[in-house]
């Protein structure tokens, strides 16, 4: 019990530091992409965080196997390494008994799995796409930030506000307005003091512009005219309206069961398989974390990334060809689970030690 204890807090502290590398470097990358969509004004920029922590879940489900696998290749590679894994074998601890102890953990680590997997996941997937989807909706006033000089409609207008004031109930009122339109021999610069999203009982929606100067004319010359107003509207585009598409991946894991369609049966088994990778993982990193005392510690990570690698490829590349139709569900993603699950029972010398066995009643 007290092996079991000091090997779980071992592993514990390497995969949540593991887990947070990993996590960082993904995250990083999405937010990027969602950030270069709220510059462009595609998204608003305050539903950056909800769309990053929708997310986490479908990106946590394929860095938590990861992270374990790593950890368990770190720990007990360092643990080799120091002759610390030594005296534990010389007190008595078989790498048999190792593999059980490791399995305990992994049995922890594999329910978290499950609790991503079958619902934190899919039910980030909907609400992501929900999300964006509502996000097509908005008008241009609301994908407004302060300060910034943002393209509408294509590149057709740009539209920069110094303040932007929330009037309550997801009114949006922007102040000290510039709005550059047109393109070619004659466009226009609206200068206004406010202006505010103005939707017609036909769904038409437009910018409503207050105290308005106009500039019309072509820069560089000197006939241009300067006109000014009480009020002026500006026509924005339609909203999208999309229905949203419930994709298997959104689809709650009880719909799944029982599905006929073949991109049901496909996302249903994928969910599935993910349950299996910690445990086969568990047999394939023990006997491949061994290494000798002068041997560097981290000489297995490449070659475990890479394992790793194809395990997850393969399983994607099943669960891909199931939903296609190029292959029939009955065969499943479980042939990949089986080869893996050979390979680890072959580190770990089970076949070895039935050969011997054969060969002793001969």
């Amino acid at each position: 019990m007290i092996v079991f204890r000091y090997l779980s807090r071992q592993l514990l502290q390497a995969m949540l530091a593991i887990t947070a590398v990993l996590l960082v470097v993904a995250l990083t990358g999405r937010f990027i992409q969602y950030l270069s969509q709220a510059v462009a004004g595609e998204i608003a920029s305050d539903a950056l965080v909800l769309l990053i922590l929708f997310r986490l879940p479908d990106f946590l489900l394929v860095i938590l196997p990861l992270a374990f696998f790593l950890a368990v290749l770190l720990v007990y590679g360092r643990m080799y390494a120091e002759n610390e894994m030594l005296v534990l074998i010389s007190s008595g601890l078989s790498e048999r008994n190792l593999v059980r102890l490791t399995l305990r953990f992994a049995a922890f680590v594999t329910l978290l799995v499950a609790l991503l997997s079958l619902f934190l996941a899919p039910w980030g997937v909907r609400k992501t796409e929900e999300l964006l989807q509502s996000q097509k909706q908005l008008t241009e006033l609301d994908l407004i930030v302060a300060g910034q000089f943002q393209r509408f409609g294509d590149g057709e207008r740009v539209t920069h506000a110094e303040r932007v004031r929330d009037e309550g109930g997801g009114a949006r009122r922007l102040q000290g307005v510039f709005v550059a339109t047109g393109a070619g021999s004659a466009p226009r610069i609206l200068i206004a003091e406010t202006a505010r999203p103005v939707v017609e009982a036909d769904g038409s929606r437009f910018m409503r512009l207050d105290s308005v100067t106009q500039y019309e004319g072509q820069p560089g010359r000197g006939d241009f005219t300067v006109s000014r107003s009480r009020s002026q509207s500006l026509r924005l585009a339609d909203a999208r309206e999309q229905e949203l598409i419930l994709e298997e991946a959104t689809l709650p894991t009880s719909e799944l069961f029982g599905a006929t369609e073949t991109a049901k049966i496909a996302e249903g088994q994928w969910r599935l398989a993910t349950l299996l990778l910690v445990p086969i993982l568990t047999l394939i990193a023990v006997p491949l974390s061994r290494v000798a005392p002068r041997q560097g510690r981290y000489s297995r990570l490449v070659p475990a990334a890479l394992l790793y690698a194809l395990y997850f490829v393969l399983l994607q590349f099943g669960r891909d060809a199931i939903a296609g139709g190029d292959w029939p569900p009955a065969l499943g993603l479980w042939w990949v689970h089986a080869l893996f699950l050979l390979a680890g029972l072959y580190a770990n010398g089970l076949f070895s030690a039935k050969a011997r066995v054969w060969k002793a009643q001969q």
